[in-house]
């Protein structure tokens, strides 16, 4: 897969504080590249220079190939990008349709008002005042103008923060066509979920530094907790899964088998050659436990660890 950004050994400094500390990735073409940790990372720091709005203290940014430092670059990198910057505001009085014309009127080709409307879903709200609109039904405007220049990589910074989960959701499902129309995505999320879900690959990062890098299921695989067996309604599971060397927790009406899936599923192959699997759930480890895992706290609803 070719890489549209490669990033390698980046460093930013404020003075005596270091806000990016030798961080390197890659992100291949037409992937979902998630880009996750809690406020004041340096989630945006890398953002704004790969935008060249920023300049690196060291180290080696290119983006569609070009290099950051090399200032003839920035132009033609700002014409094939396209970004909803986390504070994305537009004209209140105006309506949907008339701001992404707007929009559109910037750029000398691109997509056009009402097929970039169809493409986020406004039709319905097209005539509505931006300062009218949800804040899930703003986000998709702002995704809009991210669109207006038909542009190659698509920069999202933490797009659902804030929104129910209602809207969250809406807003993951036009992320995910911006996958299918081949655009390359570059998503800032302090959300686990929404990070696992819509993400190809996921670098955490803390304090200025990448702690892991990988695929949700690589992620999981090589820093995720155990794995959970619930059963229910069954007496002698716990004696049959016990005999079985299991690590069993009786709780009230359940027997809970906790290990590895390789446990989990001799637990399951053993209740099935009883009969006894009838009543059951089984909870596999997420990112958020690997982010517990690696940091040893959670990100709160506000982005902040706890």
């Amino acid at each position: 897969m070719a890489s549209v950004i490669v990033v390698k050994d980046l460093v930013k400094k404020y003075g005596d504080l270091i806000a990016l500390n030798r961080v390197s990735f890659s992100v291949g073409k037409g992937e979902i590249f998630g880009y996750i940790g809690p406020n004041g990372a340096g989630k945006t720091t890398t953002i704004d220079i790969l935008l060249g709005l920023r300049k690196p203290t060291s180290g080696t940014v290119i983006v569609l190939g070009y290099k950051i430092s090399e200032d003839e670059g920035i132009d033609e990198i700002k014409r094939r990008v396209g970004v909803l910057p986390q504070d994305f505001a537009a004209l209140d009085r105006l309506t949907v349709r008339e701001n992404i014309e707007l929009f559109c009127s910037m750029y000398d080709k691109g997509l056009g008002p009402d097929e970039l409307i169809n493409l986020v879903r406004l039709e319905e709200y097209k005539n509505s005042k931006f300062k009218d609109l949800s804040g899930g039904l703003k986000q998709r405007v702002g995704i809009a103008a991210a669109l207006a220049g038909d542009p190659e990589l698509v920069f999202l910074d933490e797009p659902t923060s804030g929104l129910d989960p209602r809207a969250r959701r809406e807003t993951w499902d036009i992320i995910r066509m911006l996958k299918e129309l081949g655009k390359t995505v570059f998503l800032t999320t302090h959300y686990m979920e929404e990070a696992e879900f819509l993400s190809d690959r996921i670098a955490i990062i803390n304090k200025g530094k990448i702690v892991a890098i990988g695929s949700p299921s690589e992620l999981i695989s090589k820093y995720g907790s155990s794995y959970y067996l619930i059963v229910r309604d069954c007496d002698s599971c716990a004696e049959i899964l016990k005999a079985r060397k299991l690590n069993v927790l009786i709780e009230k009406d359940k027997v809970v088998v906790k290990g590895s899936l390789k446990d989990i599923s001799a637990a399951i192959n053993v209740l099935a050659e009883h009969d006894l699997l009838k009543n059951f759930d089984l909870v596999k480890p997420t990112i958020e436990n690997v982010f517990l895992r690696l940091l040893g706290a959670r990100i709160t609803e506000e982005g902040e660890l706890a």
